[in-house]
Parts: C-alpha cells; sequence; structure tokens
C-alpha cells in the first residue's frame, strides 16, 4: 500500500501528520489524519482511536475542532481521522447537495449503481483503514476503539455493533442512531442501497440492536437538548429503547441547552476519551 505523509506537525508532545493513499476500497486518492502521542513516536504500540465525522465534514474536521488531541495525549492514545466520504467519484449529482453524495457517505458500502463503483466507507472503515494503522504506523496487536460525531456517530455505532471484536471500545456524539427511519437516512440509504428496506437494516444501529447484534461493552451516547437536529433526524430515544429492550449496555446522556455544534463536542470530549482509554487499557 503506497502512502505519503504529505505534512506532519509537533502537537502535545506528539504529532498529527496528513496522510494521503491509494485506497483499494475506494478506487480513489484518500486522505486521513493521525495524531500519534509521544510514546507512538518512540515506536511503542499504542491503543487506537478513529474518530468519524458528520455531515459537511471531511478528515480534518475532528481533531482540528473537538480538542481531543489534548485529551488523547495526556493518556497515550493514537487518533486516526478519515474522510466523510470518497473524492472526486466522479457520480452525476453528487456535489449537488450536503446530505448526499461528497462528504456524505454513510460509512456504508454502496449497492445501487452509479454509487456502489466508489462509496464504499464501509469497508474502508472496516478493513482498509485499520490495516493500514497496523502496518504503516506499527501497531499490530493494538487495541481499537471508534467514536463519531451526527453521521460519524452513525457509523461509529453502526461498525462497533457489526464488529465488536475489531473495536473493543464505542462512542456517539448526537448520533443518527435509526437512519432507516429519518429524512437524512431514508434519502442517502435509497440512493446507496436500494429501495428494499431490509437491506438498510445492516447499517442501522437500531436494527442491528433488533436483530441480535450487540456489544460487549458498555455504549457511550451524549446529545444535547438545544440540538436542531434532534427530534427529527437523531432520535437517540429509539437506540435507547432497543438497547433496554435487548440487554444492550448503553450510558444515553442529555446535556441541557447544547446544540448539535463542535462546541458541544469539546464539552464532553474528555469523558469519551476516559471512555475508550478505560476500555482499551490505555494510560489513565
Amino acid at each position: 500500500m503506497s502512502v505519503e505523509i504529505l505534512s506532519k506537525q509537533l502537537c502535545h508532545g506528539g504529532a498529527v501528520s496528513t496522510v494521503a493513499h491509494k485506497s483499494t476500497s475506494l478506487g480513489l486518492d484518500a486522505k486521513l489524519m493521525v495524531f500519534q502521542p509521544a510514546e507512538a513516536l518512540r515506536g511503542d504500540k499504542t491503543p487506537v482511536l478513529f474518530l468519524l465525522a458528520g455531515l459537511t465534514c471531511t478528515h480534518e474536521t475532528f481533531l482540528q475542532k473537538s480538542t481531543i488531541i489534548a485529551e488523547a495525549a495526556a493518556c497515550g492514545l493514537m487518533l486516526v481521522a478519515p474522510d466523510t466520504s470518497p473524492r472526486g467519484a466522479g457520480v452525476e449529482g453528487e456535489n449537488d447537495t450536503y446530505d448526499l453524495g461528497t462528504a456524505a457517505g454513510f460509512y456504508l458500502d454502496a449497492t445501487r449503481q452509479p454509487w456502489a463503483s466508489h462509496y464504499r466507507m464501509g469497508s474502508y472503515v472496516a478493513d482498509e483503514l485499520p490495516e493500514l494503522i497496523r502496518t504503516r504506523f506499527g501497531q499490530e496487536g493494538s487495541a481499537f476503539g471508534i467514536m463519531g460525531h451526527s453521521m460519524g456517530g452513525h457509523g461509529a455505532l453502526v461498525h462497533g455493533l457489526r464488529n465488536p471484536s475489531l473495536w473493543q471500545s464505542v462512542s456517539a456524539l448526537a448520533p443518527i442512531v435509526h437512519p432507516s427511519v429519518v429524512p437524512w437516512g431514508t434519502r442517502a440509504f435509497k440512493a446507496y442501497l436500494g429501495e428494499d428496506r431490509e437491506s438498510w437494516a445492516a447499517w442501522d444501529a437500531v436494527s442491528l440492536i433488533a436483530s441480535g447484534r450487540r456489544h460487549p461493552n458498555e455504549i457511550l451516547i451524549d446529545q444535547g437538548t438545544a440540538d436542531q437536529f434532534l427530534a427529527q433526524e437523531l432520535r437517540p430515544d429509539l437506540i435507547e429503547n432497543a438497547a433496554a429492550q435487548a440487554g444492550q449496555p448503553l450510558t444515553l446522556r442529555y446535556h441541557e441547552g447544547y446544540d448539535h455544534s463542535y462546541w458541544f463536542i469539546q464539552s464532553v470530549i474528555s469523558d469519551h476519551v476516559a471512555h475508550h482509554a478505560r476500555l482499551l487499557g490505555a494510560r489513565s
């Protein structure tokens, strides 16, 4: 796998790198950002936390806006932030709206053309990206966790439930929990997966729990009560109910007056880092 370090800057005793590579999953060039704490720069193995951003975001957004790097450096966590979709797939209309196409890959594998050729963020996150971190960043055998915001929260929940042996810790911030029944999700799923709603369940956290999927560890979700998307697009009550019925350990916390922005994420990010650090065996 050809990997190029486009830039590397020191930060909190570690280093932040912008990485480019040719993705076999996407069939296109892809970029990501990686924070290596001081331990990783010395060649040590460290736990790794993957960060999935939301609609309209890029590989840069989470590390630049969340203040997570300082928290991760303090406990020796490596951070990996992929892009939110393929770039330059050439699908007609992929740049027309913010919630479909570019920056809106929904972390799934499209099965419907013209999207299916390149919109394969599901395989990219589940297979290719972890392998890149193992082999190119010296983390073979390291524990992996996953978290995300909004569309990325959907991705973190889905991937955590689909493969709990890979993703040993899971958390989400203001996630889309049941995309099969909300406008953002149904629009994307119809385009990427087609009209057969049974096929949607494989990429829907509530549906996965209802079908018997479980994560052995507690899932943490934080949600602001003043989030403009809460009632129509996010519906965290749906995953809370599904988890309660299924016996899936889950903590859902509401925060009075907080919205959907990265100001909210900054306000709770330390708890999420602590959640992952504990489950991944990072330094406390």
